[in-house]
């Protein structure tokens, strides 16, 4: 039995893993793919304190260093139930049912999809969300990104060195990313912005052809000839195991920033739960406090209520 388990290995629980371990606790960290999260696929990131310019895998791979040289142990298992009420709680995987006397949930989430005809059909046949997995395939090659956030952004910037041209399509008037990340956007010739547009349909025979968009101000629809389309319109809470009582409508845990939850010993830290900015920042701050949170619940103190 161990004192802590963590679900999921994105930033929010790499970082509770390292204080739980430093504080003494013995710690198991379960990841269903790869350490890191969403973080991991992200090409660039210059808004992290202490570095200027570090790629997303680089720094996952530093963090899951640093919990595992700490002492906590990383299982790649995927969760597939979880019993959360009681003083003992369980978890179970394919290898097994681990038991533990706190559990922080930080199930990270996934992009989310555009729901739209031939987004399924074409999925790793031209249409990917994640251009530092992908971005090779397209090289020399004219490709799309869906968004205006900084994934869209930072997808547009990194595919734009390798493809003929990118054209960036987001249904607002103005980008929602970063200054740095619109600046340098601003400054390539090969990539274009199509602002309010959206994209209706998703064409092709064996893969992506083309896109059918349309201009929400005119409701004009055109066809874009592209090789590949990348999605970068959001996240999901990966919170479909977790009780419905702990849940908000939208699938996030409504937690304070102890990370407390509704259930006694449970915890919950990094994009799982609702919060203003969701950042690998504030994914390690989620993951420190509910590590904090989780060693004063074994030390059996009060201050973890909610």
């Amino acid at each position: 039995m161990y004192d802590v388990i963590i679900v999921g290995g994105g930033p929010a629980g790499l970082a509770a893993a390292i204080y739980t371990a430093h504080a003494g606790l013995s710690t198991v960290l379960f990841e269903r793919m790869s350490p890191g999260g969403t973080a991991a696929t992200t090409y660039r990131i210059d808004n992290y304190p202490g570095f200027k310019n570090i790629s997303g895998r680089e720094l996952a791979d530093e963090i899951r260093t640093h919990a595992e040289d700490a002492g906590a142990v990383i299982k790649m298992e995927a969760v597939s139930d979880l019993k959360l009420d009681g003083r003992v709680k369980q978890i179970r995987t394919a290898e097994g049912t681990y038991e533990a006397g706190t559990v922080i949930l930080a199930c990270g989430s996934d992009r989310r999809k555009l729901g739209i005809p031939g987004e399924e059909e074409f999925s790793g046949h031209g249409v990917s969300y994640c251009a530092a997995c992908d971005g090779s395939f397209f090289r020399k090659r004219d490709v799309a990104v869906v968004g205006g956030g900084n994934s869209a952004a930072g997808y547009a910037v990194e595919l734009a060195g390798i493809c003929s041209h990118v054209t960036l399509i987001y249904r607002g008037n103005e980008l929602k990313a970063e200054y740095s990340l619109r600046e340098k956007l601003e400054s390539l010739p090969n990539v274009s912005i199509l602002y309010r547009h959206e994209v209706r349909e998703i064409q092709g025979d064996t893969a992506v052809r083309r896109l059918l968009i349309e201009n929400l101000d005119t409701g004009k629809s055109d066809t874009l000839p592209v090789a590949g389309v990348f999605v970068a319109i959001g996240i999901k809470p990966n919170s479909e195991l977790l009780p419905r009582e702990l849940l908000t409508p939208d699938g996030f845990i409504q937690a304070p920033e102890s990370g407390v939850t509704s259930v006694p010993g449970v915890f919950a830290a990094g994009d799982l739960r609702k919060k203003q900015l969701y950042q690998i920042v504030t994914a390690l701050s989620d993951g420190a406090n509910a590590a904090y949170s989780a060693q004063l619940y074994l030390h059996g103190s009060s201050e973890t209520e909610s």
